[in-house]
């Protein structure tokens, strides 16, 4: 069933392609990347990352020093950027800040702060040291916390932490709130900044690549990490301008195949998508775009590529952007969202840099440069670990 579309009335992102909207949108034009290999903190490991650059130049206000920590400080380099906090504050001129509400996704939020924590440990008792502060900054819920704050919000404000679709899911989540009529607007997005403890532990795995990842290729190998901030403000709009962008349905699903790998066949991703495009009314040959999940793992492209080919066919141009972001992971859902954002509404498909040789038993219509259309509608695809799946539509107001 059709649901309303809500207004995307601002948004912005900020990766390793640079911090803002304009700089994000000149790099997926350029076909480049913003991947490096690893020089981040103390890490020895032979991978490639995005880091954002300037990220520790920030500084927070003084009544949210509590709150100090790498994840809060990228979330306030984000909303400085693109106008966005001059738009949250209109809407609670608007609204109140008791109908302003926030949902945002992370999937480990300032774990750094609590690395850094434990170095300073007593060496006689082996305590943390007395000015960490676990709640405001390593606790999932630090970020929606320290947004509300930030805009002295008075409203409903949560995390949700479901791996590398969590900032998707908050999309959806935010939909339900706006129909319950709870609220009259929602920051969401998410944040997710580099730490030792991803590093490693997707190395550990066995899923980082040595080299800049390469989705969809048939020499993939793995995952690049990075790190990543992105924010929208959705708002209900009875009569949206031409031009507007706009949410027009979400899908959720959770296959529960595996701790870590997805469906083999994809089926919970086919399921996410469907129940995407029923959202919005909309039929496969409708879309125009596809941001993919395409991690560059031979798992997740080959398992996402059948379900896609299962609802498309190999007629809708598809890439994956984290060639160029890197894998963002909480962050991911919302930065490829405001992807799709700027696809649409500046007329081009992004391409996927990195990505040479195609997957041949792959049959989608992948997308290796980036090329000038007229889009209306987009698709974009999240999909976590544990199978818990989220596809996104968006357009454009005729």
């Amino acid at each position: 069933m059709a649901v309303t579309p809500l207004l995307l009335s601002a948004y912005t992102t900020s990766t390793c392609l640079g911090r803002g909207n304009a700089a994000t949108l000149a790099a997926l034009r350029g076909n480049r990347s913003g991947l490096a290999p690893c020089r981040f903190e103390t890490v020895d490991l032979d991978t490639w990352i995005g880091e954002v650059v300037g990220v520790d130049d920030q500084s927070l206000p003084d009544f949210l020093s509590n709150y100090e920590c790498r994840n809060n400080r990228l979330a306030r380099l984000a909303l400085e950027t693109d106008g966005f906090a001059e738009q949250v504050r209109a809407a609670v001129a608007r609204h109140g800040p008791a109908r302003v509400g926030v949902i945002v996704g992370t999937s480990t939020s300032g774990i750094l702060q609590t690395e850094l924590a434990y170095r300073q440990r007593d060496p006689v008792t082996l305590a943390l040291p007395d000015d960490f502060i676990y709640g405001t900054t390593h606790n999932p819920y630090a970020l929606a916390a320290f947004i509300r704050a930030y805009f002295g919000l008075q409203a409903l404000a949560f995390t949700i932490a479901t791996a590398c679709s969590s900032s998707a899911k908050v999309f959806a989540a935010a939909s339900r709130q706006l129909a319950l009529g709870t609220l009259d607007a929602v920051v969401v997005g998410g944040v997710d900044s580099l730490c030792l403890t991803t590093l490693y532990g997707f190395a550990s795995l066995g899923l980082t690549s040595a080299q800049a990842c390469h989705p969809y290729d048939a020499t993939r190998d793995g995952i690049s990490i990075g790190e990543g901030a992105a924010f929208a403000l959705l708002e209900r709009c009875m009569d949206p301008p031409a031009g507007a962008l706009l949410l027009l349905g979400s899908g959720e699903s959770s296959d529960a195949h595996h701790m870590s790998a997805p469906h083999p066949d994809g089926l919970g991703a086919k399921l996410a998508m469907q129940r995407a495009l029923d959202a919005a009314g909309l039929a496969p040959e409708a879309i125009d775009y596809i941001n993919l999940h395409g991690t560059a793992t031979p798992a997740n492209d080959s398992a996402e590529g059948k379900a896609v080919s299962a609802l498309f066919g190999d007629r809708t141009p598809a890439s994956s952007t984290k060639g160029a972001t890197g894998h963002t992971l909480g962050a991911a859902g919302a930065v490829e969202a405001v992807v799709c954002a700027l696809a649409l509404t500046q007329d081009f498909l992004p391409g996927s840099p990195g990505t040479e040789s195609l997957d041949p038993t792959i049959p989608i219509r992948y997308q290796l440069r980036s090329a000038r259309a007229n889009l209306h509608h987009a698709l974009s695809n999240s999909f976590g670990f544990g199978g818990s799946n989220c596809s996104l539509v968006l357009g454009v107001a005729p």
